[in-house]
C-alpha cells in the first residue's frame, strides 16, 4: 500500500490527498521555457522542484510520465532572429542546449519528453479546428480566436470573474476580436515571421494553444499534475483550461500544482525585466549541491529571495550536512557488530523515527525545507552518538542510509566529492598559515609577505589578528 500524499490543489485552493488517474502511475505536464536568452536562476527553480517531487513519486513505487515543452516559436525570439540575422530555429535550438547542459549539470533528471511547439504545427491545428467546428472559436482574416464567452467556467483557476477581467486587465487591442478578453489560436503571417499553411492561411500559434496540443498528445485528455510558476495561472494556464476542456469535455489536470518566484531587490527574477542571475556562471563558482540546497530550503510555494551573499550564507549549513555525512561515511569503516546496547537501541529508533518525518514532510504537499532541517536532526543525533563513543555498525549504517536516500537521491543536495575537496583546501590552507607563522616567528618576514602577496594573487586575503592568521576567499 502507497503512501498518502497531501498536494495544495491551485485550482481548489485547498491540499487534496492525491489520487492517481491510473493506478500506479503519475503524469505530469510542467510548462517550459521561452529559449531566447540564457538559462537562468529562476528556471532552476521549478525544474529542481519538480526533479524531487519525481524522485519522491518514484521511491513510492509510482511510475512517471514527465513532459515539459519548450516553446520554440514566440515573438521574443523572432525579434532575436531579426536582430542577429539568423533564423530562428537556430536561435531557440541554441538556448535549449544551454538549458539542458545547465539541468544536467544541477542534477535534475531529463523529463521523458521535450517536445517544441515548431515539431508540432499539425497538431496545434487539428486542436484550433476542433474548437472552430464546436463553436468555441472563430477566424478572423487569417487569425483565429478563442471566444471566452463561450466557456462558462472561464476564470475558475485564477478565481476571477470575466466581468472582473475586463475592467482590471488590459488585454491586447485588435479590431478583429469579438470581445476583448478573446485570445489567439492561430495568428496571420507577417513579413519576416516563421510561418506554416493552415486552413486560415499562413501563419503561427498563439502562446497557449501549445501546451493543450501537447499534453493532449503525450498524455491524453486527462492528466495528474499541472506545473509551472504562480505567474503563469493567468492567462497561460486559465486559458489552457478553457481550450482544452472545452475541445473534450474533460477536465485537463487534477492538480494544478505552482511555485513561487525567486525575488531580487524585491523585484520578479524575469528575462523581461533584465535582473536574471545567470545559471551558467553560478554553476561556475558554486557547487550543484548547494545551488539545491538554496533552492529547496523554502518551501516551493513561497516566494525565495537571492541578493549577494545569499549563497555564501547557505554554504554553512550545507557545508555542515555535508561534511557530517562525509564523516560519517568514513567512520563506517571502523564501526564495530555486535550487541546492541540500550544506547545503540535508543539512536536506532530516533533515526528511524527521523526518516519518518522526513517521508511525512514530503508527503505534504513535498515540503523540502522541512525535510531539510529534520536531516539536521539527523546530523545531530548521529553527531551526538559519535561523541559518546558509539561505534555500532548498524546504527552508523541507518545514519548513512536515511542521509544517502533522502539528503542525496531525492533532494540532491549531498555533494562528499565537492566536501572532500573543500577539506583539502581548508587543511592545505592551515598548513600554509602555519608555515607563515614560523617564519614570522623567526623574523624571516620576507619569505613570510611572499606567501601572503601570493596568496593574494590567487584571490585569497589573509588577516592577521591578535588571535591568529584568518583567510577568506
Amino acid at each position: 500500500m502507497k503512501r498518502e500524499v497531501r498536494v495544495y490543489n491551485t485550482l481548489t485552493q485547498e491540499k487534496e490527498v492525491f489520487v492517481p488517474r491510473e493506478p500506479g502511475k503519475v503524469s505530469i505536464y510542467v510548462c517550459g521555457v521561452t529559449p531566447y536568452s540564457d538559462t537562468h536562476l529562476g528556471h532552476a527553480r521549478p525544474s529542481v522542484v519538480w526533479d524531487v517531487i519525481i524522485r519522491f513519486f518514484r521511491w513510492l513505487g509510482y511510475e512517471t510520465r514527465h513532459v515539459q515543452n519548450f516553446t520554440d516559436v514566440d515573438d521574443k525570439i523572432i525579434q532575436r532572429s531579426l536582430q542577429e540575422g539568423v533564423p530562428a530555429v537556430q536561435i531557440a535550438q541554441r538556448y535549449i542546449d544551454e538549458y539542458l547542459a545547465s539541468m544536467d549539470a544541477l542534477g535534475v533528471q531529463r523529463a521523458d519528453y521535450y517536445p517544441k511547439v515548431s515539431e508540432h504545427i499539425e497538431e496545434i491545428i487539428a486542436l484550433v479546428q476542433r474548437l472552430i467546428d464546436k463553436g468555441y472559436a472563430y477566424a478572423a482574416n487569417g487569425d483565429v480566436f478563442f471566444s471566452v464567452a463561450s466557456f462558462d467556467e472561464y476564470g475558475k483557476l485564477s478565481k476571477q470573474k470575466l466581468e472582473e477581467l475586463l475592467e482590471g486587465t488590459r488585454f491586447e487591442v485588435d479590431p478583429k476580436k469579438k470581445d476583448a478578453a478573446d485570445f489567439a489560436l492561430w495568428k496571420a503571417a507577417k513579413p519576416g515571421e516563421p510561418a506554416w499553411d493552415s486552413p486560415w492561411g499562413k501563419g503561427r500559434p498563439g502562446w497557449h494553444i501549445e501546451c493543450s496540443a501537447m499534453s493532449l498528445k503525450y498524455l491524453g485528455e486527462e492528466f495528474d499534475f499541472h506545473g509551472g510558476g504562480n505567474d503563469l495561472i493567468f492567462p497561460h494556464h486559465e486559458n489552457e483550461i478553457a481550450q482544452s476542456e472545452a475541445a473534450t469535455g474533460k477536465p485537463l489536470a487534477r492538480y494544478w500544482v505552482h511555485s513561487g518566484m525567486i525575488t531580487l531587490k524585491e523585484a520578479k527574477m524575469s528575462k523581461s525585466l533584465g535582473n536574471i542571475i545567470s545559471l551558467g556562471q553560478l554553476l561556475e563558482k558554486y557547487p550543484r549541491g548547494l545551488l539545491r540546497f538554496y533552492l529547496l530550503s523554502t518551501h516551493y510555494r513561497s516566494g525565495l529571495e537571492y541578493y549577494d551573499g545569499k549563497l555564501e550564507e547557505m554554504s554553512r549549513g550545507w557545508s555542515r550536512l555535508n561534511e557530517s555525512a562525509r564523516k560519517l561515511q568514513e567512520d563506517l569503516q571502523e564501526a564495530q557488530g555486535g550487541e546492541l546496547s540500550a544506547e545503540d537501541r535508543e539512536t536506532l529508533a530516533s533515526l528511524s523515527r527521523y526518516e519518518e518525518e522526513v517521508i511525512a514532510a514530503l508527503s505534504d504537499d513535498f515540503n523540502t525545507a522541512m525535510a531539510l532541517g529534520i536531516l539536521f536532526d539527523v546530523v545531530r543525533e548521529v553527531n551526538a552518538y559519535k561523541h559518546q563513543g558509539g561505534l555500532h555498525r548498524e546504527v552508523l549504517q541507518k545514519g548513512w542510509d536515511v542521509l544517502k536516500l533522502w539528503a542525496g537521491d531525492i533532494l540532491g543536495v549531498l555533494q562528499l566529492e565537492q566536501q572532500r575537496q573543500e577539506g583539502l583546501a581548508d587543511g592545505l590552507m592551515e598548513l600554509i598559515l602555519s608555515i607563515r607563522e614560523q617564519l614570522r616567528r623567526e623574523k624571516n618576514f620576507a619569505l613570510a609577505d611572499r606567501i601572503r602577496d601570493g596568496l593574494a594573487e590567487l584571490g585569497v586575503v589573509v588577516e592577521d589578528t591578535p588571535q591568529g592568521p584568518r583567510w577568506k576567499v
